[in-house]
């Protein structure tokens, strides 16, 4: 089979000849592979990585304010569109950028979010997406689309306040998320209608749990985001586009709800925390949904040995392929700056090998 043959077969749940891999990973680690195997390129062939190509349409909006410029485009965009700046912070496992402004900080009515520069759909090209997405097809999986209203939310209030919106103010939160929706809506729509014969899945995401249990209750969820993520599951099926779904942390009290509007992959089962036991969700889910990710980046993948890593590959192919199929393999979010290379070798050279049962 192909990566791409490969990538496909197991999101429908169709036999595949091995399990299919896929990588996240910080900038210095990827640093560090491009020195190991060469290049990207070469890095990806060694360790029999299938992935995806994550593509878009290009920016052709006003110019964007001043950021770090090897933040990389894509990034700076997704931040600057909303109003936020972006600056990089080291730590002692890394350099991050996180946000250092928030633009709807100070908004206490709807007054303020009409006088809020909102962004355009007009400020992407649709027309040269098409030949992108056409190339990136003849190789890959194709995924375009990152449609996320509470991380948007997130982005334009904080974190805290964010939380504190749906409870202190439902009305404001709705029009917040009204317009932020129908701007993503409408963005997302034209880019499919551009290309979408060539994509072939494209992310209805959000955070809704943490390390030990749900940000918010159902209710807060099915009140004010479910609406939304359901009119974008929508949109993907009108283009036969599969949905993938990322949710970190302890997020199970929402998989029923999100199974049942219709994802196709839930990403990154973050298996370590409460009631995200990946044998359990298999069993209870693995009927209609493929899981990717799975395999512990907080312990094991940076500071396990590579026998600890051969040991949780085998674990996690076990629990999320028991049926042999219905699993992408892959790191639980980003590979972190502090994972030795030799780790990630084991990690895909036992998925390459144990992935063939």
């Amino acid at each position: 089979m192909t990566s791409r043959e490969r990538i496909l077969a197991a999101i429908d749940r169709q036999p595949v000849d091995r399990v299919p891999t896929d990588i996240w990973a910080t900038d210095e680690v990827w640093s560090m592979l491009r020195a190991h195997f060469g290049s990207e390129a070469q890095t990806r062939k060694a360790l029999h990585i299938d992935g995806f190509a994550d593509v878009r349409p290009a920016y052709i909006g006003p110019p964007l304010p001043d950021m770090p410029q090897d933040a990389g485009l894509d990034f700076r965009v997704f931040y600057s569109i909303w109003g936020a700046d972006l600056k990089w912070m080291n730590y002692d496992t890394g350099r991050y950028l996180e946000q250092s402004t928030i633009p709807l900080a100070d908004a206490v009515s709807i007054a303020d979010l009409e006088s809020f520069r909102w962004p355009n759909p007009d400020w992407f090209d649709y027309a040269g997406f098409r030949e992108v997405a056409r190339r990136a097809h003849e190789q890959q999986a194709v995924m375009c689309g990152y449609m996320a209203p509470l991380f948007i939310h997130n982005l334009l209030r904080g974190m805290e306040q964010s939380l504190m919106d749906p409870l202190a103010d439902p009305d404001f939160t709705h029009e917040l998320l009204r317009r932020i929706c129908d701007f993503e809506y409408e963005r997302h729509r034209r880019a499919f209608e551009a290309a979408g014969e060539f994509i072939d899945i494209a992310q209805v995401t959000d955070d809704l749990g943490s390390q030990n249990g749900p940000l918010f209750s159902i209710d807060i969820y099915r009140r004010f985001y479910k609406p939304h993520h359901q009119r974008f599951i929508a949109l993907c099926r009108e283009f036969n586009i599969r949905v993938f779904h990322h949710d970190d942390g302890a997020m199970r009290t929402f998989l029923p709800d999100l199974v049942d509007m219709g994802i196709d992959v839930l990403n990154p089962v973050q298996r370590t925390c409460p009631d995200m036991d990946p044998a359990a969700l298999k069993r209870d889910f693995g009927s209609r949904i493929c899981f990717h990710g799975g395999i512990e980046n907080q312990r094991i993948l940076p500071f396990g040995t590579p026998d600890d890593v051969r040991a949780e590959v085998r674990h996690c192919i076990d629990a999320m392929a028991s049926d042999d199929t219905g699993y992408i393999l892959a790191p639980c979010h980003n590979i972190q700056s502090l994972t030795p290379a030799e780790n990630i070798v084991a990690m895909y050279d036992e998925a390459w090998n144990y992935g063939k049962r």
